[in-house]
């Protein structure tokens, strides 16, 4: 969006309050009030809005591929070799380096694995659930990826700089045209990244955490409102962090969820879940535990946690940043097991209890 106003009303003045210019806050506002508009429409609304959103994006990606591409010529290639060539400093070997990349990687859809039944919940069968989960992570990423890295080498050829922001390098490919289509197509990608990363599962989370007082869309709700703060300090103080380690940060203390969620589920429940109560809110029902709250569970979750942020926050285990997600999730799976043996022991402990 600030791409599409900046081509036709310029840059501003350059005044900036949070670190963000004037065309940025409108920019940021209008996305705002979009996807709540989009979200108090209702699923079937973001389902649609999704299904045009995603290919758009394949299209507008594939086409400034083919543009570069064309403009590189026969220099692109060698230019692809240099992005990965060592820079001469001392680094992790290439096995460690690409541990870390994929730690990262994982964080980053950490939050999106946790709350995996928000969407699971709408397939049709087993079947199609697997299919979607094939086409939509490792296909989809490795082909966007390949097509992030010839856009790349191509920038690199043209630039003399490599650029990994689309939007940069929209900006200096010097069309009118494509910046429109482009300046849309990235604006609706955002808007649906947004709806499914960071609104849906907080929305459901809340809703679920306060049934009573919290519907799914008074959850969105507040959740874009904390959103708006968070987008607001992000160029003037989150990002000072560094993105990289502000999702390392995130996927770190989200980790021992997911490490926990598989080991309840594959070892202590052994894949056999009672439907029936797990819903149940009675103090008698199986997964009741201590007052409603898996205290084992919880256990687990802060000792994991602890560790793996420290793993990003520490500056003596700063070795280990990017394992982050893998350290917690390994630890979480691991506590949890020690703590809870099997599901028989534990409900015959909260028996005598």
């Amino acid at each position: 969006m600030t791409l599409l106003i900046s081509t036709f009303y310029g840059t501003g003045d350059g005044q900036t309050f949070l670190g963000l210019s004037g065309v940025a806050w409108l920019s940021f506002v209008i996305v705002w009030v979009f996807q709540i508009a989009i979200f108090w429409k209702g699923l079937k609304h973001i389902q649609r809005f999704l299904n045009w959103a995603g290919p758009l994006v394949y299209l507008v990606m594939v086409v400034l591929m083919v543009i570069v591409w064309t403009k590189a010529g026969d220099q692109l290639l060698p230019a692809v070799g240099s992005i990965f060539s060592n820079s001469g400093e001392e680094s992790t070997s290439a096995v460690g380096a690409f541990v870390a990349i994929v730690g990262t990687m994982v964080a980053y859809f950490a939050a999106v694995v946790i709350n995996f039944g928000d969407f699971s919940r709408f397939v049709r069968s087993e079947k199609e659930m697997k299919l979607g989960n094939l086409l939509g992570l490792p296909l989809n990423v490795a082909f966007f990826s390949f097509i992030a890295l010839i856009i790349t080498a191509g920038t690199l050829v043209l630039f003399g700089e490599p650029l990994t922001n689309p939007t940069a390098i929209v900006e200096r490919v010097d069309s009118v045209a494509l910046t429109i289509i482009a300046a849309l197509t990235f604006f609706g990608a955002t808007v649906g990244i947004n709806l499914v990363a960071n609104f849906i599962p907080p929305a459901y989370d809340l809703a679920n955490l306060f049934p009573s007082r919290i519907s799914f869309r008074m959850g969105g709700l507040i959740t874009a409102i904390i959103a708006f703060f968070v987008g607001g300090l992000w160029v003037s103080v989150i990002s000072q962090i560094g993105v990289p380690g502000f999702v390392n940060a995130l996927g770190a203390i989200l980790a021992p969820f997911y490490g926990i969620i598989v080991v309840d589920y594959y070892l202590v429940k052994r894949q056999n879940l009672d439907m029936q109560q797990l819903f149940s809110s009675a103090a008698d029902s199986e997964y009741h535990y201590v007052n409603g709250w898996n205290t084992r569970a919880l256990m687990a979750f802060a000792l994991a946690a602890m560790f793996s942020i420290a793993t990003v926050l520490v500056p003596a285990l700063s070795s280990l940043d990017g394992y982050g997600w893998l350290i917690g999730a390994a630890l979480g799976g691991l506590f949890y097991r020690v703590f809870m043996p099997s599901g028989k022991v534990l409900a015959a402990a909260e028996a005598q209890s």
